[in-house]
């Protein structure tokens, strides 16, 4: 008499039984990542400490050529190395032995993968052995498996039953069909030319994007306004798709990709990034126009493996870079818009911010040693201490895509040595005759050791007709809102501006 065969079952342990064609290892992977994650927005626990991916913004394109063996007219080919994240209404299979004698008869996404419980499940009815640790020995319980909620019931022979309370260990008769250890890729081909066939198979998953670092050190130019920059740029590639990508072609997508949502949570898509490229080193990435967003290829194969992130240099650092500074004081303790009818409160928009903020702007142009599209990140500087040598940080700022030839503006924070003060001295008004005016002084105080220019920013809001018919100093008109003031400080001083805005409507 035959023994009865046992398959032992211990959790974590999983056996993949199927006769089916599987693709070859012999393969090429590329990746196009697409991000839509606000330019500096991904927080460090978002890649420090793993996750499932679901939150990631971002996808990629996966194309996998593999090498497969069609023995018949009729073939089921399976692919088990695909994302967990994958979108499987995005899959598709391709040929390139034979692309017009090949089809697809039919499509599977597999996806309910093996664990102890679905081993168990599969034997509800049927007998098991169960061992079951008491002290130094072994306790063996046979029966016939009614349940594995919670714990293990078995009905003995005799018609008891016994509640199993924890297990050391599953005997099972064999192993049960059915059961996928990872996400698997199904077809049903159909061909007229059996033998190898060289196939591509593409497919979107989430849980992976890119995103631009920037980094700038800053240096002081030959006066208070003029500066210099030395930049690089870093790409940053999260992946947490659920699949491990080695030796693969590297694409990124840079721009605004519209992408259907669903309709109960719409999100935008695509925050990507650009390139630059510099005349006496080669960039890793090389960048061209592609539709109305660029491209940027990776010049050399490389490994993306699950749950990493990658930085890879995006263009070569260019040296002083030249750029300008700016203090620029915004006396309106918030910003105004316009409304539908003229603000005729006398203390509209009158509260007083004392912050003098400081800018730096750069043209992104060849004579600058730039002229390449800049993709949306995060811009950080840092400013050379010369009594120690080191790099220390003074701010940092957004920036969206830039296309060359473009200003770039940079908010590096406040001045500590130079304040402002802005007060209303007088308002009048004429509700019959319809105008308004307002006096409005504005006061700069400069406590450096040397001499500064500060834009006055003033908005006037309270209607779309205005006309200033007294100052102090002279403006220059920005938009139909806004005119500014440059004020020009000694060492120690103070500037003051005078004006008077007359509304009517």
């Amino acid at each position: 008499m035959k023994k009865k065969r046992l398959f032992a079952v211990c959790p974590g342990l999983f056996v993949l039984m199927s006769n089916q064609v599987l693709a070859q290892e012999t393969s090429a992977t590329a990746l196009t990542i697409y991000s839509s994650a606000q330019a500096g927005a991904i927080a460090p626990e978002t890649y420090r400490d793993g996750g499932t991916g679901q939150g990631v913004p971002g996808y990629a394109l996966i194309r996998l050529e593999r090498n497969v063996t069609l023995d018949k007219s009729r073939s089921i080919i399976r692919f088990t190395d695909v994302a967990a994240l994958i979108d499987p209404t995005t899959v598709s299979f391709t040929s390139l032995t034979d692309p017009e004698g090949t089809r697809v008869i039919e499509q599977n996404y597999q996806f309910d993968l093996v664990s102890t419980e679905k081993v168990l499940q599969k034997y509800l009815d049927n007998e098991i052995s169960v061992e079951q640790q008491r002290g130094d020995k072994t306790e063996i319980i046979d029966g016939v498996l009614t349940s594995t909620a919670g714990n293990l019931i078995l009905r003995k022979s005799d018609g008891s039953v016994r509640i199993v309370n924890g297990y050391a260990g599953i005997k099972l008769p064999k192993l049960p069909g059915g059961l996928i250890t990872k996400p698997t890729l199904v077809w049903d081909i159909a061909t007229n030319k059996p033998g190898e066939h060289r196939t591509r198979v593409a497919y979107q998953t989430s849980g992976i994007t890119w995103w631009a670092d920037y980094n700038f050190t800053y240096s002081e130019g030959k006066d208070a306004n003029s500066c210099k920059l030395d930049a690089s740029a870093w790409v940053s590639i999260l992946n947490q798709s659920g699949g491990s990508y080695s030796n693969a072609k590297l694409k990124l997508i840079a721009g605004d990709v519209q992408r259907a949502q669903p309709a109960p949570s719409p999100r935008v898509m695509m925050k990507g990034r650009a390139e630059m490229a510099m005349a006496d080193a080669a960039p890793a990435f090389e960048e061209k126009a592609f539709f109305e967003y660029h491209l940027y290829t990776l010049g050399f194969p490389t490994n993306l493996p699950d749950n990493s992130t990658k930085q890879i240099e995006l263009f070569p650092a260019a040296r002083e870079v030249p750029c300008e500074k700016t203090l620029l004081y915004v006396g309106q303790a918030a910003p105004y818009y316009s409304y539908g009818s003229p603000m005729i409160e006398r203390n509209f928009g009158v509260e007083s911010n004392k912050k003098v903020d400081v800018f730096i702007s750069f043209k992104n142009t060849k004579e600058n040693k730039l002229g390449m599209p800049l993709p949306a990140g995060r811009i950080r500087v840092s400013k050379l201490d010369t009594a120690d040598n080191s790099l220390e940080f003074i701010g940092e700022d957004r920036i969206d895509h830039t296309p060359k030839n473009e200003k770039v503006l940079l908010k590096l924070g406040s001045a500590f040595d130079v304040v402002g003060e802005r007060r209303q001295l007088d308002f009048r008004i004429d509700n019959n005759a319809k105008w308004m005016e307002e006096d409005i002084e504005i006061k700069i105080r400069n406590q450096k050791d040397e001499p500064v220019t500060v834009i006055v920013k003033e908005s006037l809001h309270r209607w779309s007709n205005w006309k200033i018919s007294k100052n102090t100093l002279a403006f220059d008109k920005q938009d139909a809102h806004t005119v500014h003031f440059p004020v020009k400080l000694a060492k120690g001083a103070e500037g003051i501006v005078r004006y008077t805005v007359r509304y009517t409507w």
